[in-house]
């Protein structure tokens, strides 16, 4: 059974909400939606994020707000402008994928200060589960490639869905988000993380990337250093040498048609130095990295739990919304550890 939605201006979690949605009423934001879609975009944002929200369904938000005139007032929609539950679910699947992505992160990115200077960037996955009941009926890896979800490992055990790759500027502030297959680990997705990075000029040289033990790998150590002059922080396993990884760091073979090599040089010196250093101390940086999961906590608790999607062009949007709203959060000022939490609980 669905929650009534009976608004409460005194309960602290409909005061949040009214917050968030004001975000959609800001004009530099109507002007983004604007240009990947028309106004009329807006209500369905709004219902969207209160179904997220409160973790219930968008079927359950547009009853309520046909039935209840406070609701409509606090979400300011006028009853004619109250969408069909259909219309809601073809808006989403017809919005091309890149513009609905690269509307979120611009809305989220004019929200939010700019990155600060010499911040340290957070990477992590988190396993997002589909809504399959495999214990009723068996679901075998065969019967999963023509399928978008995949047999997967977390912490928890095994799952059924995709992977989040979410990257955080210290200490929680969202800045881009990926989707992979369940089935791929963390190790082989770093270099497409970190190009995507470059991509959208979100890293910088000499960044400092801190990442968990599933991205172990010699070679990352590398690629992050040779390829995209940034310090990747690898938390390394039992087995790892710091004086084999010592040995394979090694000028890049491009370094020498380089004009400045001496700038080159001391480039590929300084960040080699840094890495080393760091990683005889990458038990200090357990506490920094430790906030991406409890984003991940708040996250999960507004409905990216299990979805009731099954496609990688439909999470992905889902995915979108829910990185925005918990960037919103962000935004408001809730970044320490213990808040965190607490909404997450709440």
């Amino acid at each position: 059974m669905e929650i009534p939605l009976v608004v409460d201006q005194r309960d602290s979690r409909w005061q949040l909400l009214s917050k968030i949605l004001k975000v959609f009423d800001l004009k530099r934001v109507k002007k983004i939606i604007a240009r990947y879609a028309k106004l009329k975009a807006i209500p369905i944002l709004k219902i969207v994020t209160t179904s997220m929200f409160f973790s219930t369904r968008i079927s359950h938000v547009i009853d309520e707000l046909k039935d209840k005139k406070d609701l409509r007032k606090f979400l300011r929609i006028n009853k004619e402008e109250i969408p069909k539950v259909s219309y809601v679910y073809s808006f989403l699947s017809k919005f091309s994928l890149n513009d609905f992505v690269n509307m979120i992160l611009r809305i989220l990115n004019s929200i939010t200060k700019r990155r600060a200077r010499n911040s340290k960037l957070i990477i992590d996955c988190t396993d997002v589960g589909v809504d399959l009941n495999w214990f009723r009926k068996p679901i075998r890896q065969r019967n999963l490639l023509r399928k978008d979800y995949r047999w997967g490992y977390s912490a928890k055990g095994k799952f059924v869905g995709m992977k989040l790759t979410l990257v955080l500027e210290y200490p929680c502030k969202p800045l881009l988000f990926m989707l992979h297959p369940a089935n791929r680990h963390e190790a082989r997705i770093f270099k497409e993380v970190i190009e995507e990075l470059r991509r959208r000029k979100i890293s910088r040289l000499r960044d400092v990337i801190i990442l968990d033990r599933g991205f172990y790998a010699y070679r990352n150590y590398l690629v992050g250093i040779n390829e995209y002059g940034i310090v990747p922080l690898i938390f390394p396993r039992s087995n790892f040498r710091m004086e084999r990884l010592d040995g394979l760091l090694s000028y890049p073979l491009n370094i020498f048609n380089s004009k400045n090599l001496k700038r080159e040089r001391r480039l590929f010196k300084a960040l080699k130095a840094k890495l080393l250093y760091l990683l005889k101390n990458w038990q200090n940086f357990k506490s920094e990295r430790s906030m991406i999961e409890d984003v991940f906590k708040l996250a999960k608790s507004m409905s990216l739990r299990r979805l009731h999607r099954y496609t990688m062009k439909s999470v992905s949007k889902f995915a979108a919304l829910n990185v925005l709203l918990v960037g919103v959060i962000v935004a408001l000022g809730f970044k320490e550890k213990k808040v965190l939490q607490r909404l997450a609980e709440s």
